[in-house]
């Protein structure tokens, strides 16, 4: 089965930038959509950005302009550029390819930490 593992969180400073990463143990290749989403404590797990297999991406109102999803096929590979970060972008990230109902396709990761303060 197709393991995730997410990387590149960290703390940052109010306004600096992150790349997150997601890297598939397999291929993605079939994979229509494939999407990032964060859970903050105390807070229910959101999407934050999706990318179709055609290159579509759709965003979280809250990270419009802000963050950039992208993704290497070849490389099985997802990525998240976050710029402008805010301290309420903190929170847990993971990524996950949604399965068109309320379902996942993969297990989920371990996630990566971002960590948005002064």
């Amino acid at each position: 089965q197709v393991q995730l593992v997410e990387s590149g969180g960290g703390l940052v400073q109010p306004g600096g930038s992150l790349r997150l990463s997601c890297a598939a143990s397999g291929s993605l290749f079939s994979i229509n959509t494939m999407a990032w989403y964060r859970q903050a404590p105390g807070k229910q797990r959101e999407l934050v950005a999706a990318i179709i297999f055609s290159g579509n991406t759709r965003y979280a109102d809250s990270v419009k302009g802000r963050f950039t999803i992208s993704r290497d096929i070849a490389k099985n590979t997802v990525y998240l550029q976050m710029n402008s970060l805010k301290p309420e972008d903190t929170a847990v990230y993971y990524c996950n390819a949604p399965d068109g109902g309320s379902s996942f396709i993969f297990p989920w990761g371990q996630g990566t930490q971002v960590t948005v303060s002064s």
